[in-house]
């Protein structure tokens, strides 16, 4: 039998612990803040692990010194995303990081209370992840690419490199919401530049090569191809097959022309990671996601493979190598 005294305590320690904050809780489960990274990528070292690894150091944080991080990863499988957000949110981390579309919607879909910074997505309000960028929704965050409002610059850049160009192929996942939203834009853009769009769905990796195949057939001149879950894991097989079909392809992300690709237009992907590690120390401190604005890109970049120009026969006009932020040779 207890003595009353400690008794009396034990029991006032247990209500203190099951009303304290989430965020206390999380730093008692280890001693550290635990940090939750859902990724479409797979184990291993990664440029987007890296990049928030970075993003971490820049505000005084070591990743098992200051902040646990809880990882968890789809493998490029978009439908594994709603279950493992389940498991981190039965962690319970003081925050949730979710790079790109899918991850973000997943959290959201996982918990309603806590914090969520989602990067690189590319329409915040569109996807129904925010109701403004001033005033985000409650637990929710981070930083938008804004990629489903490029559409019209994208293939701008693409009739500048192939002038004659009516039927442009675009390549997008279905299943991924931020390539939908981007597929809508382009569609919206393309008639004022006499364009003709031409989809061309994959949903695994195994339907690749008989996308390609079916834009040969359809006589596609250029190409439009979606950064995503399922694309971006896969970008050097689908640079490769652009290359074989001879098709001038701008990208959604500057990975793919550093893997080989023509050009892109985008937001640095990898900054923005590294960015969103400002908005986890920001709550780490007690700040509420909802009153933290969604940060939009405030630079746009142009990169383009001058090596691959030459490979495919197309003379990239002077003016656009003026404007490249980054030209590869």
């Amino acid at each position: 039998m207890w003595p009353m005294q400690s008794r009396r305590d034990f029991l006032a320690g247990a209500l203190a612990a099951l009303s304290a904050p989430l965020g206390a809780a999380a730093q008692q489960a280890g001693g550290l803040p635990r940090v939750g990274f859902l990724f479409y990528g797979s184990p291993g070292p990664s440029p987007e692990i890296e990049a928030f690894q970075k993003g971490l150091a820049d505000v005084g944080y070591v990743e098992a010194r200051d902040v646990a991080v809880e990882y968890r990863f789809a493998g490029g499988q978009p439908e594994r995303l709603r279950d493992l957000a389940t498991q981190l949110v039965a962690l319970r981390p003081t925050v949730i990081v979710a790079p790109g579309t899918p991850a973000a919607v997943a959290a959201k879909q996982a918990t309603g209370d806590i914090p969520i910074v989602f990067v690189g997505v590319a329409d915040a309000v569109g996807a129904g992840l925010a109701a403004s960028f001033a005033r985000p929704t409650a637990n929710i965050t981070g930083l938008t690419s804004n990629s489903a409002q490029l559409g019209g610059k994208r293939l701008e850049l693409l009739k500048a490199v192939v002038p004659k160009a009516s039927r442009i192929a675009v390549l997008y996942n279905p299943g991924d919401s931020s390539n939908v939203l981007a597929s809508k834009e382009l569609e919206q853009s393309a008639p004022a530049l006499g364009l003709t769009l031409q989809r061309v769905e994959v949903r695994k990796p195994a339907e690749f090569e008989s996308a390609f195949d079916t834009m040969t057939r359809r006589h596609a001149q250029a190409l439009f191809g979606a950064a995503g879950l399922l694309t971006t894991p896969h970008r050097e097989v689908l640079v490769h097959l652009a290359a074989k079909a001879r098709i001038p392809a701008i990208w959604g992300e500057r990975q793919f022309v550093e893997s080989g690709g023509l050009m892109s237009y985008a937001a640095d992907f990898y900054e923005q990671i590294r960015r969103s590690a400002l908005y986890v120390e920001k709550i780490l401190k007690g700040a509420k996601p909802g009153d933290l604005p969604i940060e939009q890109p405030t630079k746009l970049e142009l990169i383009i493979n001058l090596k691959t120009a030459r490979a495919l026969g197309v003379a990239m006009p002077q003016s656009l190598l003026l404007q490249a932020d980054r030209v590869i040779d």
